[in-house]
C-alpha cells in the first residue's frame, strides 16, 4: 500500500510505516524528536507510526512523506496520481489564495507533491512582488555620530556623550527597503531554497535570492503576523505572507544535528472536506443563501456554568425552503449512516426548522432517500426526511464538482416539486 522512490514516500491516511521497511532509524527518530510521544498527525506503534486523519506532507530532512487522503477501497492500487490532483484541487478550493491569480497557465511545474505545489506558489508570488515593485518604508535609526544630521535624541544624548562632546546622539528615519514584511518574506525564501527538491525551482529561487534585497534574519513566531501592517500599500503582498505564515510556523530546524529539518504542512481531511464543499456551494449556488458554522443554543444548565449549542456543518436558504447538510469524510463501504448521525441531523430539521437534510459523504455514486417514523403512530414523516449522498471522486476534478453541487440543487427541486 506504500509506496517508496528516491526518498520520497506515499502512504494514505490511516496507514502505517513502520522503521526498517519505509522509515529508517534517522527518520523516525527525527520524528520523534520534534513531536515526542504526541502528534495530531500520527500516533505511535510499536517500531513505527501510525497516521491519523490528517493529510499533506511531512519532509524530514530529505525525505519526504507524502499523506494522501483515502475515501474508497481501491486507493493504493496506482491511484496516487489521482489522490494527489484531489488534495491540491481541494486546497485551491478552499483557501484559493493565489490558484486565482497564478492559474495552470502559470504553474508550469508538475506537482509531485502539496509542498511542490505550495513553493511554487510563493515563488511566482515573490517574482510577482519583484515584477511590481518592492515597497519601501520608513523606519527609525538612533545612533551615536560626529555630524548632526537629523533629530537631537535630547535625553540619550546627554546620557551618552556627557564626556565626549563632539559627538550626537542623534535619529533619523530612513525610506528603505529593509523591514519586518521583507524579513518574513526573506526568511520564508531561504528555507524554501533549503527544503526545495524540485530541480525546475533551483534556477528561479537563485534568481529571486540575486533580486531580493537582503535581510537580517529574524525568529518567526505568530505574534510577528499580528504585527504586520495591513494597509493599502500591503495589499498586493498578502497572498506570500499567507503561504509564508503557513511554511515559516510549521517549520522546525534540526538545531542539534543541522539535517534533519522537519517542515509539517497537514490538514485535517473532515475539517478540508466539510469547507471544500461549502466553498463549491457558496462560489455555485448563487440565488440561495448558503452558511457554514450557523451556531444555535441547545441547552444550558439551571446554574448556567454549562451549555451547549448545536452547528451544522452548512445550512442553505432558499426562497420558499432551508435544508441543512452535514459533511462526513469516510467510506460507507454499502452500509448505512450511524445511528448517531441519523439522529443528530433529525435534531437540526427541528431546530433550524429545515425542510429536509442531507448527509454527504465521498464514494461510489450513491443517492439514499429515508424518511424518519411518526413518533405516535410510528409511520413516516413526510416533512422529515434525510437523504444521503456519496459523490465519487473523478479525475477530472472539474466533474467533480459539478457533481457536488447538481445533488445539493437536486435536493431543493424535489422539495419544491
Amino acid at each position: 500500500m506504500t509506496k517508496v522512490e528516491n526518498k520520497h514516500i506515499t502512504v494514505y491516511e490511516h496507514q502505517k510505516l513502520l522503521v526498517g521497511k519505509e522509515l529508517s532509524q534517522d527518520q523516525y527518530e527525527a520524528l520523534l524528536r520534534f513531536y515526542g510521544n504526541y502528534s495530531p498527525f500520527f500516533t505511535l506503534i510499536r517500531n513505527g507510526v501510525k497516521f491519523c486523519s490528517y493529510v499533506g506532507v511531512l519532509q524530514v530532512g530529505n525525505t519526504l512523506i507524502e499523506i494522501l487522503p483515502k475515501a474508497d477501497m481501491s486507493s493504493g492500487n496506482g491511484q496516487e496520481t489521482l489522490w494527489q490532483k484531489v488534495l491540491i484541487q481541494m486546497l485551491r478550493t478552499v483557501w484559493g489564495f493565489s490558484v486565482r491569480d497564478a492559474g495552470s497557465s502559470h504553474l508550469k511545474i508538475k506537482h509531485h507533491s502539496v509542498l511542490d505545489l505550495y513553493f511554487e506558489l510563493y515563488v511566482f508570488e515573490l517574482e510577482k512582488l519583484i515584477h511590481y515593485g518592492l515597497i519601501k518604508k520608513y523606519r527609525r535609526e538612533e545612533r551615536n555620530t560626529v555630524g548632526l544630521k537629523g533629530k537631537l535624541a535630547f535625553t540619550k544624548h546627554i546620557q551618552n556623550n556627557l564626556v565626549h562632546q563632539e559627538r550626537f546622539y542623534i535619529q533619523t528615519f530612513n525610506y528603505t527597503l529593509h523591514h519586518l514584511l521583507h524579513q518574513v518574506l526573506y526568511t520564508a525564501l531561504k528555507v524554501v531554497q533549503n527544503l526545495n527538491r524540485n530541480t525546475l525551482l533551483h534556477a528561479r529561487i537563485g534568481n529571486l535570492l540575486l533580486h531580493f534585497p537582503e535581510q537580517k534574519p529574524i525568529k518567526v513566531t505568530p505574534s510577528t503576523f499580528e504585527r504586520l501592517p495591513q494597509d493599502r500599500k500591503s495589499l498586493l503582498y498578502r497572498p506570500a505572507l499567507e503561504i509564508a505564515e503557513l511554511l515559516l510556523l510549521n517549520y522546525h530546524p534540526d538545531i542539534s544535528q543541522g539535517h534533519k529539518h522537519v517542515l509539517a504542512l497537514m490538514f485535517d481531511m473532515n475539517a478540508l472536506w466539510e469547507q471544500f464543499v461549502l466553498r463549491l456551494l457558496q462560489r455555485n449556488l448563487k440565488s440561495y443563501t448558503v452558511r457554514g458554522q450557523v451556531n444555535k443554543k441547545f441547552w444550558k444548565s439551571t446554574t448556567g456554568s454549562l451549555s451547549s449549542s448545536l452547528r451544522p456543518d452548512i445550512l442553505i436558504h432558499g426562497r420558499s425552503s432551508t435544508v441543512v447538510l452535514d459533511t462526513k469524510w469516510k467510506y460507507l463501504n454499502g452500509e448505512g449512516p450511524s445511528a448517531d448521525d441519523l439522529r443528530q441531523m433529525y435534531v437540526y430539521q427541528e431546530y433550524f426548522q429545515a425542510n429536509t437534510a442531507a448527509l454527504i459523504y465521498p464514494g461510489t455514486d450513491r443517492k439514499l432517500s429515508g424518511a424518519y417514523f411518526q413518533k405516535e403512530e410510528n409511520k413516516h414523516l413526510d416533512t422529515k426526511e434525510c437523504h444521503i449522498l456519496q459523490i465519487s471522486v473523478e479525475e477530472n476534478t472539474f466533474l467533480w464538482q459539478k457533481k457536488i453541487v447538481a445533488a445539493v440543487e437536486e435536493l431543493f427541486q424535489n422539495n419544491q416539486n
